[in-house]
This record gives C-alpha cells, structure tokens and sequence, in this order.
C-alpha cells in the first residue's frame, strides 16, 4: 500500500501540469494558488488512496496550520499547543469523517520536527537560532482497514477544519474504487466523494 502513495503524485501529475499551465495562463502569483511542493501557510496537502479493504492517508501540512508556530517549542503554552496537535492528528476517524465504512485504524505515523523527544533538547538549543528560520512541516501517515470499504462514500474534513482554523485549504490527491481525481477542498467544501 506504501508503494500506491509513493506512486500517487505520479499518478496525478497530468492534473498537476494542467493547474500550473492554468496558473501559468493567468500569470498570477504563485503564493496565491501555490502549487503542490510548496511550503504555503494555509494550505496543506492530503493523498488519499482506497483499494480493496485497505485506506491510506497521508497529510501533510506547514506546522504553524496546525499549531500556530513552526519554531521549536520552548515554552509551556507551545508545548501544551504541540501535544494538543499531535493528539488530536491520531484520531483519523474524527478529522476525516470517517463515520462509515467500518474503519479501523492499523497505523498511525506522526513526524515532525517539533514531536522530537526532550532528549534532544540540548542539541536543539545549540542549533536553535538555525531551527528558528527554517520552515517545519508535519506529515501525518494512516493506515485503515475496512470491512465495508463500498460503504465509504466520502471523506468529510470539516473537522479538521474546525480543529485548525489556520488550514485555509488542502489540495487532495485522490486514487479510488472510480479511478484518480485532484480537487482543493475549503472549510466551505470539506467534502470529497470517491
């Protein structure tokens, strides 16, 4: 299944061409439509493939969208606002919509500079003024098993949205049981159908 996500952008990157040569078109900047690679506050990105019983996302997203920050947290009130992140990202179910198809979290993989352990703190505060300017991502990995896969209709990320009011947008990156599809999704339309 790992393998179908690493194959995803591939997948879609005729759908990726035709939104740049848009972009290109309309000679707008590019921080206000953003493309796939790029670290955009706002904006995050999610792959989402379905095959068989098995459901892989993958989320990926600027930390302060999530946190409100990107620095290494040093302080009580941010590590209070990285630990709240990191578990409210472990609750897939909730942030996806995932209310039908009977789904059952088999992984979860959170990775992120500001999850590292305490035990590098030392080493942080020596390279803390190089961790301060640079950007932090976190990228969150689930694995679902299904026993009603037919029954999953949509994701609905409204949740997510309303859990990090800082996400203005996700470009999804879709593989289903009706083939490959790339659509944005907005707190004003967080669903998606496969």
């Amino acid at each position: 299944m790992r393998c179908l996500l690493l194959a995803l952008p591939f997948a879609l990157l005729p759908l990726a061409a035709t939104a740049a040569e848009h972009d290109h078109d309309h000679d707008h900047d590019h921080a206000e439509h953003g493309s796939l690679d790029a670290h955009e506050h706002g904006a995050a990105r999610l792959n989402v493939v379905l095959e068989g019983q098995a459901l892989e996302l993958e989320l990926e997203s600027p930390a302060i969208n999530l946190v409100g920050f990107e620095h290494a947290a040093k302080s009580e009130a941010d590590k209070a606002r990285v630990a709240a992140a990191r578990k409210q990202l472990q609750d897939p179910q909730a942030l996806f919509g995932l209310g039908a198809g009977d789904c059952a979290v088999a992984e979860t993989e959170l990775e992120s500079p500001l999850f590292e352990e305490d035990e590098h703190e030392h080493e942080e505060e020596h390279h803390a003024h190089d961790k301060d300017s640079e950007h932090s991502d976190i990228h969150a990995h689930y694995q679902l098993d299904c026993k009603q896969p037919g029954e999953l209709q949509q994701l609905n990320l409204g949740e997510l949205f309303k859990r990090f009011p800082a996400t203005e947008k996700i470009q999804v990156q879709l593989i289903g049981p009706n083939g490959q599809q790339g659509l944005e999704l907005t707190p004003a339309q967080p669903t998606l159908s496969f």
